[in-house]
Parts: structure tokens; sequence; C-alpha cells
């Protein structure tokens, strides 16, 4: 029996080691396999993993292109938004300028206005003086020769003598006036 065992063993065929036929049709199915895929599909694979390389390098080249523009447009952004703020400041300070001119020139006018008003006032206050000094005159007259001719008795009718008395009467109180008014 042990022959038997023995002689069984060594027909019986390992599990672990295939039989020829079959690691020469693997072998040729695997060439075979390997054949296709280095002939069709590496070349495929290369030929897409090449258009997208290329598709993300134009899409980095158009990103940084997008980038430089986007950078020179805010250049050119920052200098009009200086060039406006400093437009602004030149127009507020012209404005400033205007406004203090206009100002200066209002009270100009309204100072020659006051002291055009004030003269006409002036020559009006003088004008109505002298009218109200030559009515006196002519009414202090008129009064002084009826209160003579009242006192004497007499008419004093002659208009020349009654003037030159009524004249001579008014300087002489107009000069005592002005010694009184000396004397305070």
């Amino acid at each position: 029996m042990q022959n038997a065992l023995i002689i069984a063993a060594e027909e019986a065929h390992n599990p672990l080691i295939p039989p020829v036929y079959d690691i020469v049709w693997s072998a040729l199915a695997f060439v075979i396999i390997f054949l296709v895929m280095w002939r069709v599909v590496t070349p495929r694979i290369t030929k897409m993993l090449d258009e997208r390389t290329e598709a993300i390098e134009g899409g980095i080249k158009k990103a940084e292109a997008a980038q430089e523009q986007a950078a020179a447009a805010l250049d050119e952004y920052n200098k009009q938004l200086a060039d406006a703020r400093a437009e602004a400041s030149r127009i507020r300070e012209q404005a400033r300028a205007d406004a203090t001119a206009i100002g200066n020139e209002v009270r100009e006018q309204a100072a020659a206005d006051a002291a055009r008003i004030t003269a006409n006032a002036q020559s009006q206050i003088e004008a109505e003086r002298q009218s109200a000094v030559q009515a006196l005159r002519s009414e202090v007259g008129t009064l002084a020769l009826d209160l003579a001719s009242g006192v004497i008795g007499e008419s004093l009718k002659d208009d020349a003598k009654s003037t030159a008395v009524v004249d001579r009467f008014l300087a002489d109180l107009e000069a005592s006036q002005a010694t009184k008014t000396g004397e305070h």
C-alpha cells in the first residue's frame, strides 16, 4: 500500500504548479493582450493625456493672461480714480476760491451801496436842513418884524430894510450860540 501511495503521489499533479499547456496558452494570451495594449490602447491614452495637458496648459496661459489683463485694468482704474480725486480736489479748491472772490465782491458792493446810500441820505438831510433853515429864517423874520412892528407901533414893510435887520439878528444869534458852545 505504501507503494501504491507513492505511485499515486507521483502521478498526482501538484496544485501549485500548473500544467505546461496552461502556461503556454496563458503566456500566448498575455503576449497578445500586451501587444494590443502597447499598440492600440497606450497611444490612445498617451494622446488623450497629451490633449489634457495641452488643455490644462492653455487654460493656465489664459488664466495668466486674464490675470495680467485684470491687473492692468486695476492699475488703470486706480490711475483714473487718483485722477478723479485730484480733479475733484482741484474743483473744490477752485470753488472755494470763487466763493471767496464772490463773497469779497458782494462785501465790496454792499460797502459801496452803503456808502452811496449814506452819502445820498447825508445830502438829503443837508438839503432838508437848508430848506428848514430857510423856512425858519423866513418865519423868524416875519415873526420878528411883526413883533417889532407891534413893539414900535409902526409898520416895517420895507423888504430890503427888514431883510437886512432879520439877517443881522440871525447872524448875531448864531454868533452868540457859537460862543456859548465854545465855552462849554
